[in-house]
């Protein structure tokens, strides 16, 4: 499913993010990427995403070489991908209904497409009575809630997310990272870089440790740094 083969991203003013990163994700894996900051989760979300390009190795999902995709090809890529962020990036002047329509809107969702899809989603979110409302109306774990729906509009069979519980209090972000292990077990593949030691470590998931650039670990288990 996702694929880095001798993975090195160097910026141009000579910074390392990482350096020579190997590793493989099944179809219907949920891992987490983590480490200290600076260590390069951030620049792996971003070339899985062709928001970077790595200077050497190829990136590879579900058979795709990411790297060498021709750029009117990239916006497919992303549909195949969703992604959920530590500052949700919802729209304040649309409804939480609306701001998942309009993720599907810009794929070219039809409209009974449209609402088939949204009430589904936020019923698998637990937001079915919250549909009318805007997001500043919404707590900090629902606003999330509404990103995870979002991400999944399009039915990606990977689901990104970036430090997603970092803003959130402890009982919910505990609550955030179950509704993605709820999603995986319905068979998406789900990639989440954290700093959240007492999640990966009430988890015991995949860990993809990295620091310094370089993967120092990967397997089941927990966090595995000391967190500063």
């Amino acid at each position: 499913m996702i694929d880095f083969d001798h993975v090195t991203k160097i910026y141009e003013d000579g910074t390392a993010a990482l350096d020579d990163i190997t590793f493989h994700i099944e179809k219907g894996e949920f891992v987490f990427v983590v480490g200290p900051s600076g260590a390069g989760k951030s620049t792996l979300t971003r070339l899985l995403m062709h928001e970077e390009l790595p200077t050497s190795g190829r990136i590879t999902i579900d058979g795709v070489e990411v790297d060498t995709l021709k750029k009117r090809d990239i916006p497919y890529l992303r549909r195949s991908i969703g992604v959920v962020f530590q500052d949700f990036r919802l729209l304040d002047d649309r409804t939480v209904y609306e701001n998942i329509a309009f993720a599907m809107k810009v794929v070219g969702a039809t409209r009974r497409e449209i609402r088939r899809q949204v009430p589904t989603l936020l019923s698998v979110v637990g937001l079915s009575h919250k549909a009318r409302l805007f997001p500043t109306q919404l707590s900090r774990g629902e606003a999330q809630r509404v990103a995870v729906a979002r991400a999944l509009a399009n039915n990606p069979p990977i689901l990104l997310a970036d430090e997603p519980t970092a803003s959130l209090p402890p009982k919910t972000a505990v609550e955030i990272v179950e509704l993605l292990d709820e999603i995986n077990m319905r068979g998406t593949t789900v990639v989440m870089s954290t700093h959240a030691k007492d999640i990966v470590d009430m988890m015991q998931k995949r860990v993809i440790a990295i620091e310094d650039g370089k993967l120092v670990r990967d397997e089941k288990g927990g966090y595995g740094f000391e967190v500063k």
